[in-house]
């Protein structure tokens, strides 16, 4: 496996980690529709989150949410409305992004944000 995809693999096994340690039950991860994809699905009371992972090892390019562009957030909508479309989910939903900061010497830091953008 690429060295990036390893990467991005440890990533989201650190936010899932994180999510359970926060009470988030996790459904599924990697999920696809077509060619789009959402890396965790989780729910998080009685609320379906949608949840996108960002992990780098600097911010020098900026800050990993920071990479969750337009064109992203409007690709998780459509896999969301067909996740939604063939689960028996009623209630709420949201769009939650976890930036994972790699560091060599130190604890890895995570950020959760909650409910990060909505539709357009």
């Amino acid at each position: 496996m690429a060295k990036h995809l390893q990467f991005g693999r440890f990533g989201e096994q650190e936010a899932r980690h994180y999510l359970e340690a926060q009470g988030y039950q996790i459904l599924e991860i990697n999920w696809r529709y077509k060619h789009w994809e959402v890396d965790i699905i989780a729910k998080d009371g009685d609320v379906l989150a949608f949840i996108e992972v960002k992990s780098r090892t600097s911010v020098a390019f900026g800050e990993p949410c920071s990479f969750v562009d337009r064109k992203k957030e409007k690709n998780l909508m459509k896999v969301a409305l067909a996740y939604l479309s063939i689960s028996s989910h009623q209630g709420d939903i949201r769009f939650d992004i976890v930036s994972i900061y790699v560091q060599k010497d130190r604890e890895n830091r995570i950020e959760l944000i909650k409910d990060a953008f909505w539709g357009y």
